[in-house]
């Protein structure tokens, strides 16, 4: 349990193995083991909203054994995020594998009832169905919210066979309830091929703004940061990490892989660069460890994971 004398972090990796000790994110302590949290880590095993290959539901426990060989100081932003603030792991919200509907709602109270005394929710996926319900907790305590959402696909389509909730939807979905500042909202990472043409017109219609993989390419990670934080601005920010934003050859456990992605040093310092800013919360969806050789995946969201708390220990809105 808690002392009280300051945020309790991880057991010591030279003085208990990292392969030993809990299997909570970074081996944290779980969220009955201390008095209070500023951040939670919480599992949504759930992927009924997915369109090709399934198995994502998998994702939470796969980042948390991932997430083992993660340390307490981080250098590039000169801070140690768990000494910071507390951050513990909440375990999974439950929801029903079988009614898309019940889960949505399920989730949304979960992370209601989590957020309620002000901690900062990180999520682990999961499909990114489970963006609309945590964007909608958040709003309710913050209003409409910047998103930067890093992905391969957009996430703004209407329907999938007549279906307005899935894994391809959640964005739209957020602009038509109000839950995203639409002068504020942005996509990072946007590649591959359009279901039509107006797809990307349709898109800007509802708020966001697009930085594509070739316009990195083309114009420099530099160039994409300063778009990005310009973009932004001050106030909430919501970050939303597609694990498939990344190209194949790093992320290739997910569900809809598209060649040509972001590496994981380009997406690591991107998300590093969102310190400044006030998070209010993240999420990383979309690991399937079902085709995730060697643990790349799940390796690299366990990292954009502790980048975004390291932000969030070192941003404006911290509470600690």
């Amino acid at each position: 349990m808690s002392t009280g004398r300051g945020p309790v972090g991880p057991p010591d990796g030279t003085r208990v193995p990292r392969y030993a000790g809990w299997s909570t994110f970074a081996r944290l302590p779980r969220l009955d083991e201390v008095d209070h949290a500023d951040v939670l880590i919480v599992g949504v095993p759930f992927d009924s909203g997915v369109s090709y290959r399934p198995g994502a539901r998998f994702g939470p426990a796969h980042i948390r054994q991932s997430s083992r060989g993660l340390r307490a100081y981080n250098p590039e932003l000169g801070v140690a995020p768990f000494a910071l603030q507390q951050v513990a792991d909440a375990g999974d919200i439950a929801c029903n594998p079988f009614d898309l509907l019940e889960a949505i709602g399920q989730i949304e109270a979960g992370a209601r009832e989590l957020s309620s005394s002000g901690a900062r929710l990180v999520t682990l996926g999961g499909d990114h169905t489970i963006a609309l319900p945590l964007l909608r907790v958040v709003a309710e305590r913050h209003g409409p919210v910047a998103l930067v959402h890093f992905d391969a696909h957009l996430d703004t389509w209407d329907t999938y066979f007549g279906a307005p909730y899935t894994h391809g939807t959640p964005f739209r979905r957020a602009s038509e309830e109000g839950l995203i500042d639409q002068e504020r909202s942005l996509h990072v990472g946007i590649r591959g091929q359009l279901y039509r043409e107006h797809d990307l017109s349709e898109d800007e219609r509802l708020g966001y703004r697009i930085i594509t993989c070739p316009e990195i390419e083309r114009f420099g990670l530099a160039a994409a940061i300063d778009k990005a934080l310009g973009r932004l601005g001050r106030g909430p920010v919501y970050v939303s990490v597609d694990i498939d934003v990344l190209d194949p050859a790093h992320a290739p456990g997910t569900g809809t892989p598209e060649a040509g992605g972001m590496t994981s040093r380009e997406l690591l310092a991107m998300v590093r660069e969102l310190a400044e800013l006030e998070l209010v919360g993240a999420d990383v969806v979309e690991v399937a460890p079902a085709y995730d050789h060697a643990e790349l995946t799940g390796i690299a969201a366990a990292h954009v994971a502790y980048e975004i708390i390291s932000a969030m220990g070192f941003a404006p809105g911290r509470t600690a």
